[in-house]
């Protein structure tokens, strides 16, 4: 064989790779590519297979492919949600969530799992804040870092959600979040940054809303110049589910997918666009590709070897056969894995007198129908139907040899678990008046109940009707029969523990001085019931942190007067202030600060050494390497969240008081001391240069605190950072303080503004002055002409400055 007949050979047996694959369809093949083919599967063509989408990623949600909706999907482990995951402080164990996610999707031949949400916890009445992470950019980066991680080292694509600004449900669809430059890139896009940066997801689904007018999915800046040109972003962008608005601007701009399926009308017009001119065919191949791409990964990832755990992917047939039962899908390993994630997110609030943990001997009174009947997940397009649920009555009842209990209130309709528990069974249609009557005899039971008890646990929450996608909350109150209930309790038996169920933060000010322990419980997944027993008699020591907020009210948050905003559109009017950053900004008091959370023993904090990144550990040049010495102080085992947070006092740019940079977990036996290493990025120490265009590291003397909460701070250190190189290009509208403080002209500006004699507080009116006026201010003795080549001075030299700190 010659040379050439052997480089053909080798030639066709290699794989077509995307773009070859998209060579050969005809152009309604290709156009087809681009919608869905059903409400979860995308379209074929020759040499193109379809893909497989569901919902997540806290648990997968396998419907058939023509069902929208939570009826009939397959069941799988649910695990705990986004807000408790974000309460754990911990990538690693988020980590294994994800591996666990993607192999449960792998068997169940879920080619992407459309998860983590990463938009940032604008205000507490967002109703969708239980999918989602934080209020802080760099603890959702982190944490939906880790969750794709996991989910695509088992051979399934994730899909980061939801880009951009998509921080509340009310006109989800039409409203325009109009934020500035500023705070749209360091506080709604950062956390996208991190996660696409670092774990580089397969897909990323674009959001309802508009950004600053535009809907996101026609946004060529944030889909194409920002995603894939700055960030690097190799992958499908999809849309989110009938967010299209025009789909001739969404493919221009670089949305790849259109879901669900939009029909073959949707091809047409796509087709008659090429035909016309009105559409550049080059923009469908780029397009089609990438789908391509995802398709190909996907049936290669189908046939590849099983996963670490040895789990393979399941046929359509093993499907049919497993059917719907969730004890056929049970899988007993991820089960205690979800246990033991909720058992870490689980924020004990407070603990006087050390109430907690309780001793197996105590007789204990369990009040609350949420105790029995459990919220575990929120509502909506992440529901799953659970493989089993643990509630929390009975692992209370398995702990402890005096259990006694009462509901207190009932949960309206919809209320219990979705899909209902066996264990709790349905309820029975009452009218009003035996309602009320009902309810009544409930409380009064539960406060006989109480009476007797050594410690009453009051379970209390928000009932599911209150936190849903597609629509937002009203306040952050708890329902008027459970708060009138825990007084009467109150007023029988002071020894309450109040554990809480809530996807959201609710407020805690009408009781919080009243009782001695509150467990913050969030929704804790189908093992969530199982967790709050091991905290609760101290099998686990709480270790989880608050990832938001609890404000004594909700007027004293960030967004108050503008959420959800009006006329279809909402100002960002608290710019870069959001969650603590405002608290801590305008040194407001709050319930409890993000970070908080308690533990049932004491932790020490020493030796604090902050240092530039001389270390590779401290990550790119300009670094800092962050180390202190934590001691469990107390009588057991523990784990402490060590945080370190950063400022500049003195910034030239307003800056809030503190900023997380880094977090670690330590673990600890009584009486040990471990050196804790953090590590915080250079870029992590950048704000966003709206004149420049840029990141921006300014210099100067930084604060380095670190501590057990945004306001509990152990230690405190400064070091010095070197700022980056040159200033933002100058322009006729630049003031003339800024040509003064200009590296290449500030001087010769001063000189000249110095040699004209004028007085101090004429220098200061004219500081102020935009440069192209300052021929007309008396005495400056600067014409229009010296301003030019002021400018192309500055900017000349400027540039060539830029462009050789770029190349070394």
């Amino acid at each position: 064989m010659t040379k050439r007949s052997r480089a053909r050979a080798v030639s066709a047996a290699a794989p077509a790779g995307p773009a070859d694959v998209v060579r050969r369809l005809t152009l309604q093949q290709k156009a087809r590519l681009l919608s869905g083919a059903s409400f979860w599967t995308t379209a074929e063509a020759p040499g193109v297979p379809p893909v497989y989408l569901a919902d997540g990623p806290h648990g997968v949600r396998r419907l058939a492919a023509d069902v929208g909706d939570i009826e009939g999907a397959l069941p799988a482990t649910c695990f705990p949600p986004a807000v408790a995951l974000g309460s754990t402080f911990d990538v690693d164990l988020v980590r294994r969530v994800g591996a666990a996610v993607g192999t449960e999707a792998r068997a169940r031949a879920v080619d992407v799992v459309l998860g983590p949400g990463v938009n940032i916890k604008r205000s507490p009445l967002c109703g969708r804040n239980f999918e989602y992470v934080a209020e802080d950019p760099l603890l959702a980066g982190e944490i939906g870092t880790a969750l794709v991680t996991g989910i695509q080292g088992q051979g399934v694509a994730a899909c980061v959600k939801h880009y951009a600004a998509n921080n509340q449900e009310t006109e989800r669809m039409r409203v325009s979040a109009d934020v500035d430059e500023r705070t749209l890139r360091e506080i709604y896009l950062r956390a996208f940054q991190r996660v696409v940066t670092r774990a580089r997801p397969a897909t990323l689904m674009s959001s309802y809303n508009r950004v600053n007018g535009t809907h996101t999915g026609e946004d060529r800046r944030l889909t194409t110049d920002v995603l894939r040109g700055e960030w690097g972003f190799e992958g499908l962008v999809m849309s989110d589910w009938g967010a299209v608005h025009d789909r001739l601007a969404g493919i221009r701009a670089g949305l790849d997918l259109e879901m669900p399926g939009a029909g073959e009308a949707r091809v047409e017009e796509i087709v008659a666009a090429v035909r016309s001119g009105g559409l550049d065919v080059a923009d469908v191949d780029r397009s089609a590709a990438r789908v391509v791409a995802l398709a190909l990964g996907a049936e290669a990832a189908r046939g590849a070897a099983p996963g670490a755990d040895g789990a393979a992917a399941a046929s359509s047939a093993e499907l049919g056969d497993r059917g719907d039962d969730p004890e056929a899908w049970h899988d007993a390993a991820h089960h205690a894995l979800a246990r033991e994630a909720a058992s870490r997110a689980v924020v004990l609030l407070k603990n006087d007198d050390g109430l907690l943990p309780l001793a197996a001997r105590t007789r204990v009174a369990v009040l609350g129908e949420l105790a029995r009947a459990p919220r575990y997940q929120g509502a909506g397009s992440s529901q799953i139907v659970p493989t089993r649920i643990d509630d929390a009555l009975s692992a209370i009842s398995d702990s402890a040899a005096d259990v006694v209990f009462a509901p207190g209130y009932e949960l309206g309709p919809g209320d219990g678990p979705v899909p209902a528990s066996p264990r709790v069974g349905g309820r029975k249609r009452v009218t009003a008046r035996r309602r009320v009557r009902a309810a009544a005899a409930l409380a009064d039971e539960a406060v006989a109940t109480a009476r007797e008890a050594g410690v009453v646990l009051f379970f209390a929450g928000l009932p599911q009707s209150a936190e849903a996608e597609g629509r937002d909350r009203t306040h952050i109150e708890l329902p008027a029969d459970q708060l009138d209930l825990l007084d009467r309790v109150l007023a029988v038996n002071p020894r309450v523990v109040v554990v809480l169920s809530n996807g959201s933060v609710v407020r805690l000010s009408g009781f919080a001085d009243r009782v001695p322990a509150i467990v913050e419980g969030w929704l804790l997944g189908q093992a969530g019931g199982g967790a709050l027993a091991d905290v609760l008699f101290g099998r686990v020591n709480p270790s989880g942190r608050l990832a938001e907020t609890v404000p004594l009210r909700i007027e004293d948050t960030p967004a108050w007067t503008s959420f959800p905003g009006t006329g279809l559109r909402v100002t960002y009017g608290e710019g870069i202030f959001v969650g603590y950053r405002w608290y801590d900004a305008r040194d407001l008091a709050v319930q409890y600060p993000f970070g908080h959370g308690l533990s049932y023993t004491t932790f020490g904090y020493s030796g604090l050494v902050v240092s530039t990144g001389s270390t590779t550990r401290a990550g790119s040049a300009g670094g800092l390497a962050v180390r202190v010495t934590v001691t469990n102080t107390g009588g057991v085992a523990g784990r402490e969240v060590v945080q370190c947070y950063v400022s500049l006092p003195g910034s030239a740019v307003p800056r809030a008081p503190r900023a997380l940079a880094a977090f670690a977990v330590v673990d600890l036996e009584p009486g040990e001391s471990r050196e804790v290493e953090l590590v915080v990025h250079r870029p992590d120490l950048a704000y966003w240069d709206v004149r420049a265009d840029r990141w921006r590291v300014e210099g100067g003397t930084y604060r380095v605190e670190v501590g057990a909460s945004s306001r509990d701070l152990r230690g405190t250190a400064e070091v010095e950072v070197a700022g980056d190189p040159g200033a933002a290009p100058l322009t006729p509208e630049s003031s003339v303080g800024e040509a003064m403080a200009h590296p290449v002209i500030g001087p010769a500006v001063t000189a000249l503004l110095r040699a004209a004699g004028l007085s101090d507080d004429v220098m200061i009116m004219t500081m102020a002055m935009p440069l192209e006026r300052l021929p007309y201010q008396p005495g400056s003795g600067i014409t229009h002409r010296r301003v030019r080549q002021l400018l192309r001075i500055a900017n000349g030299r400027l540039a060539a400055r830029l462009r050789g700190s770029k190349d070394s």
